[in-house]
């Protein structure tokens, strides 16, 4: 085996997909973002080296003084930012977040109700998915087709009658916000749960566009910490409620997660700091582009979904491309001009389309990041014309793509910091 040419393309791959997805693509997963440079250069730590089993101050291993001194300041500050009293950042995702609390609140074969999938319910939610792992019955609540939502008259019989040990809110393709503060007084009447998963809008939340479900009724929050909130990959779990969240808290360690990824938690807390000084302008500028795009699109005849309530209040948008080759062959053919959706199931669309749903979702929180505005989301919606409606050369669509991101290469919303005084020779992984 030639290890010097193995190792020249794992540096060659590293380095193409550096180049192609930060300079040369508009990145619109919308489960995606960009940590400032600042959170970066803190990731690329030692702490990614080490564990920390257990809890701040009370660990299973010797070596953690500086990881429990920034674990507590991080949690304190996502406290701060999210309005919460508790904040556990051990869970290394939003479906293992998401983990934790199910498995505290119901046992195997107890049942539990969740948002319909055509409202976005995510697959964690769901007997495919976690619901499924642990063993507990998952029953959707009706949908509400006309609000794009759960239809709370049904929903409030359907507790009633079902007395489900918990509520499930929140999703994945997500248009508008779920009705956390009608159903919540419900779902305590019959002395269950209601959580809502905000992996996707957590940072609409911070940034107070969105309502904070917790302020409305919810008894527990749960997030991911790198979609509108733009930090590094990972999980929380927020609530207000003490003695349940201490339930929750004792089984991520050693029930769902070993250790918790540390490097993650520097990062976590100057993506906290940061959100605290741009939070609200990054959020009220996510949701403006997003209502931008989706008018563009409509106006250029794309058939955008939830046109009779006004598109979007999320960072997403939907789009029925069904009539353009369906949202497979769109994904595909957008990513060859350097544009990135993804294809999704529309409410629509039955389960068994998931290969090739009708559907694409684009996310605009990554490009606000990089400074794109209400004019930019006009310009990708012409780009995208021209790619599936005009049919131009790909080839000529994806330099006029480059050319657009070329303008848009530094990330906002930011703090900085000179990084430079610290000696790189004692802090091999600060460069």
């Amino acid at each position: 085996m030639d290890v010097q040419k193995e190792l020249e393309k794992v540096i060659e791959l590293t380095r193409s997909q550096n180049k192609w997805r930060r300079t040369e693509t508009i990145n619109m997963i919308a489960s995606e973002n960009v940590m400032s440079p600042l959170a970066e250069a803190l990731y690329m730590s030692d702490f990614m080296s080490r564990y920390a089993e257990g809890k701040p101050f009370k660990r299973f291993y010797q070596g953690t003084k500086y990881v429990d001194e920034v674990e507590t300041l991080a949690m304190d500050l996502m406290n701060q930012v999210t309005g919460s009293k508790f904040c556990d950042l051990r869970p290394t995702s939003g479906t293992l977040a998401n983990a934790a609390v199910f498995r505290v609140l119901a046992s195997p074969g107890e049942k539990a109700l969740i948002a319909p999938v055509q409202a976005g319910a995510h697959v964690s939610h769901t007997k495919f998915g976690t619901l499924g792992a642990l063993g507990i019955e998952h029953i959707e609540m009706p949908y509400d087709e006309e609000n794009m939502n759960v239809d709370v008259d049904k929903a409030v019989k359907m507790i009633e009658q079902i007395k489900p040990r918990f509520v499930v809110l929140g999703g994945s393709l997500y248009l508008f916000p779920h009705p956390t503060k009608e159903l919540a007084p419900h779902v305590h009447a019959v002395g269950a749960k209601l959580v809502y998963d905000a992996a996707h809008v957590y940072g609409l939340m911070t940034g107070k566009v969105w309502a904070n479900p917790l302020d409305e009724g919810a008894d527990f929050l749960n997030v991911s910490t790198h979609k509108t909130f733009p930090g590094p990959q990972g999980g929380a779990i927020f609530s207000n409620e003490e003695e349940e969240f201490k339930k929750v808290s004792r089984t991520i360690f050693p029930w769902f997660v070993s250790n918790h990824h540390l490097h993650r938690l520097p990062s976590t807390a100057v993506t906290a700091l940061e959100m605290k000084v741009y939070g609200e302008d990054y959020a009220k500028q996510i949701t403006r582009n997003s209502k931008a795009l989706a008018e563009a699109l409509a106006s250029m005849g794309f058939k955008v979904v939830g046109e009779h309530l006004g598109y979007t209040k999320s960072h997403q948008v939907a789009v029925d491309v069904k009539n353009l080759g369906g949202g497979a062959y769109v994904a595909r053919t957008l990513e060859s001009a350097n544009i990135i959706v993804n294809k999704n199931l529309l409410p629509h669309d039955p389960p068994e389309a998931v290969n090739d749903p009708s559907g694409i979702r684009i996310g605009v929180q990554e490009m606000t990041r990089f400074g794109m505005k209400e004019g930019e989301m006009e310009e990708i919606a012409g780009l995208m014309k021209e790619i599936l409606v005009d049919k131009k050369d790909i080839n000529e669509m994806k330099r006029k793509v480059i050319q657009m991101r070329s303008r848009f290469l530094e990330v906002k919303y930011a703090l900085n910091y000179d990084l430079s005084k610290y000696n790189s020779k004692l802090i091999p992984m600060i460069l």
